[in-house]
């Protein structure tokens, strides 16, 4: 059961389209990602850490430390490390040490990890592209923009928490 489903017969909102919309999207988002998660795992035997870590990786050639590759993932340094030492073990990425900082290296794409993220890049733009395919190009635009109006105000107008 998704979560719209789940939220059927919950108690009366104030705000009962907000919430729904919300739970829409958050449902999207999870059968998307859970397809993605299938096709990488079923096509290339990889999993969405691991294509996340390779993509940062190929948005910055000369290699990024970890500590800006777990920031940018937004996750521990621990699990970029983990993920890291099975890539670099199939010579997928390789560590290059920082000059002027023994105890600091970067991590960057070999040849071959490259050519592996760019087939497994394509093939993510095209189920990303399918799952949008009940959708006509202004209804994708219109959503975009409206999504946007979302995320600026949210950037804007943090939610307060009271502790």
């Amino acid at each position: 059961m998704d979560l719209e489903a789940r939220l059927h017969g919950a108690a009366p909102s104030e705000h009962p389209e907000a919430l729904r919309l919300w739970l829409r999207m958050l449902t999207c988002t999870q059968l998307i990602e859970k397809q993605v998660r299938a096709g990488l795992r079923e096509r290339f035997d990889t999993t969405l850490p691991r294509f996340d870590l390779m993509a940062q990786l190929e948005r910055s050639p000369e290699g990024l430390k970890m500590k800006d590759l777990s920031r940018r993932m937004m996750v521990t340094s621990g699990n970029v490390t983990g993920i890291t030492d099975q890539l670099v073990a199939e010579g997928l990425v390789e560590r290059v040490e920082v000059e002027g900082d023994r105890r600091a290296y970067c991590v960057r794409l070999t040849p071959q990890g490259r050519a592996q993220f760019n087939e497994m890049a394509r093939q993510h733009e095209q189920w990303i592209v399918e799952a949008f395919a009940s959708l006509g190009e202004r209804d994708i635009a219109t959503l975009h923009r409206l999504l946007g109006k979302v995320k600026e105000h949210t950037q804007q107008h943090p939610v307060e928490t009271t502790e």
